[in-house]
């Protein structure tokens, strides 16, 4: 059997409280639960508290068949929470609760021997808004190995980032993932004009290195720059359950595709099936093992 390569999803494991009902979420998590079933080892690196919504966390994902070995267990601090309201096309709105468990993320041995042999690691901004996590992830990306894809998803949530934070994570990345939405705020921060996509996309490789810029933009598809090379993929229409950690199953998508060595259209066409089959569903983390396996046979490289 071909080992499956390690997808690490880094930061925030939570739950998402809907109206009407609470489901498992969080960027990193939802990246490596859908990396898990896009045929990866998805790992979650997160941080839980020692109370019942904790333990409802953990006995998810190992019902999902993802180790929660990597796990940790904070009796100070609660497991996270965040309030999610629906707004107009059913996108959503979200207020992020603080000083929870995984705002004091620690660097452990477990951390350290699962980075070394991760093919791909996957953090955002969010779990970086307080210095014990900020610190412990920038530990954990030192530790992976040189052919690591690391890939920042920049993810910005309420008021939760600085241009620190940015330039930082950008200068520890080789994937810069970021929505539309995203464009001017960064822009603004790190004073780099958006009026052009592509330019802008190439002011950021040029001044931070990073190896490929990947922007999505919803309906309208993805815009995906290398050092070479420019694709422009047009968006798919379908009906929108909510939006809810389509962004992540985008990020999950491309990462198994640039492990893949596929194309970098094909790389995007997939991220955006992808996406929008989880933007088609109820939650971030729904059951989509089956609908995966036809989509990788349809898109797999002859």
């Amino acid at each position: 059997m071909i080992d499956q390569p390690i997808v690490i999803g880094l930061g925030e494991l939570l739950w998402d409280c809907f109206q009407d009902s609470r489901r498992p979420g969080g960027a990193p998590a939802n990246v490596a639960y859908q990396a898990n079933q896009l045929g990866c080892e998805g790992v979650v690196c997160s941080r839980i508290g020692q109370d019942a919504l904790g333990e409802e966390l953990a006995a998810f994902l190992e019902s999902q068949g993802i180790s929660t070995r990597t796990l940790q267990f904070d009796s100070e601090h609660a497991t996270g929470t965040v309030t999610v309201e629906m707004k107009e096309g059913n996108h959503p709105e979200y207020t992020i609760h603080e000083d929870v468990a995984w705002d004091a993320m620690e660097f452990t041995p477990d951390w350290q021997k699962v980075m070394q042999s991760a093919a791909a690691v996957c953090f955002g901004s969010l779990a970086q808004r307080h210095e014990p996590s900020h610190h412990t992830i920038h530990q954990c990306l030192d530790t992976t190995g040189k052919d690591c894809l690391i890939v920042y998803d920049v993810n910005l949530r309420q008021d939760f980032y600085s241009r620190d934070i940015l330039e930082e994570s950008l200068k520890a990345c080789r994937v810069v993932k970021l929505n539309h939405e995203e464009l001017s705020v960064i822009g603004s921060l790190l004073e780099i004009s958006d009026a052009d996509e592509q330019q802008f996309a190439r002011d950021l490789q040029s001044r931070y290195g990073v190896e490929m810029i990947v922007l999505t933009r919803g309906e309208n598809g993805c815009l995906l720059l290398s050092e070479d090379d420019v694709v422009d993929v047009p968006g798919q229409k379908i009906e929108v359950a909510d939006a809810v950690g389509a962004g992540d199953a985008f990020t999950a998508g491309l990462i198994s595709a640039l492990l893949k060595d596929w194309p970098l259209r094909t790389a995007g066409q997939f991220a955006n099936s992808v996406g929008a089959m989880v933007a088609s569903r109820s939650g971030a983390m729904p059951d989509l093992k089956s609908e995966y396996s036809e989509l990788i046979d349809q898109f797999q490289p002859s």
